[in-house]
């Protein structure tokens, strides 16, 4: 008799938590339908491949290519993997296989505050120090891939050194014993066992700084110049597809609004196949 009893007192619990999931999803599915029938109009009157190759931003003339922008996107967010990802990866290898645990829980703390910390704060500093530094030492005007890839970077490293030291700590203790007990060395066994064994969450981290890359828009406007040109190098200013939609998206009307969203479809497709590829990894690390 207790069975039914306690069964019955879960019951509600169950429902709840039923609406709260299907809540998310109709909410998900609500800003996806939305987000599809205000953009998909104008890619199928123009065709994709225009849309996406197009290098002409003239929506005055009725010229809505985003090829400039798509491209920019790609060569900040690369950039700023390019240097993300081994510090951060470095990084979360020392707090959890040779950092002293308390200075690995310590530095996990101070991590976890990067990650708080909102991205317009991440753009005032640099447009108040990176910009003017780029443009005193480097050349050009400061605004550019090169600083967005920095304040990209510094976003990023939080998202990256957490699931990874994650990663490495969710490895076996039996996997390193097993190594030590035939010879190897403290370090031969973090590169030849543990980073093997943690391959797939560490894929993880890269492709979700990816998506947190891709998708930051406030710290992107305030450091890179916003011209709807191709950069022709990593001090060339440059306009990212997020920064399109947030600039022009509070005087867009009619077909300038549809292409607005249209670039909002393709960043949204571009995010699943994201996570798509974060559950492929997943399972071939499985």
């Amino acid at each position: 008799m207790a069975m039914p009893k306690r069964r019955m007192a879960e019951k509600p619990i169950e429902i709840a938590l039923m609406l709260c999931a299907a809540l998310f999803i109709i909410a998900i599915a609500i800003i996806s339908l939305f987000i599809f029938a205000r953009g998909i109009p104008l890619i199928a009157k123009i065709g994709l491949v225009d849309f996406l190759l197009n290098l002409n931003w003239l929506p005055t003339r009725g010229s809505f290519g985003i090829g400039a922008m798509f491209i920019g996107t790609l060569a900040v967010t690369f950039t700023a993997l390019l240097w993300a990802v081994p510090l951060g990866l470095l990084t979360a290898v020392f707090m959890a296989e040779i950092a002293p645990r308390k200075v690995g829980q310590v530095m996990a703390e101070l991590v976890s505050l990067l990650a708080g910390i909102p991205s317009v704060v991440y753009g005032f500093f640099g447009l108040i120090v990176i910009v003017p530094y780029i443009r005193e030492y480097l050349g050009g005007n400061g605004l550019s891939v090169l600083a967005g890839a920095i304040i990209l970077g510094i976003m990023i490293l939080p998202t990256i050194i957490n699931i990874s030291r994650d990663s490495i700590l969710a490895v076996p203790e039996e996997y390193k014993i097993n190594s030590l007990a035939l010879g190897a060395s403290h370090h031969q066994t973090i590169g030849r066992v543990v980073l093997p064994a943690a391959r797939s969450g560490i894929i993880t981290a890269i492709v979700l700084g990816l998506g947190r890359a891709v998708g930051e828009t406030m710290a992107v406007v305030m450091v890179t110049g916003n011209s709807a040109i191709i950069p022709d190098g990593i001090l060339s200013p440059v306009r990212t597809m997020t920064s399109n939609i947030v600039l022009e998206m509070g005087y867009a009307t009619g077909e300038h609004q549809s292409a607005l969203f249209a670039t909002g479809v393709v960043l949204f497709v571009f995010i699943v196949l994201l996570n798509l590829s974060v559950n492929i990894a997943r399972q071939k690390g499985s």
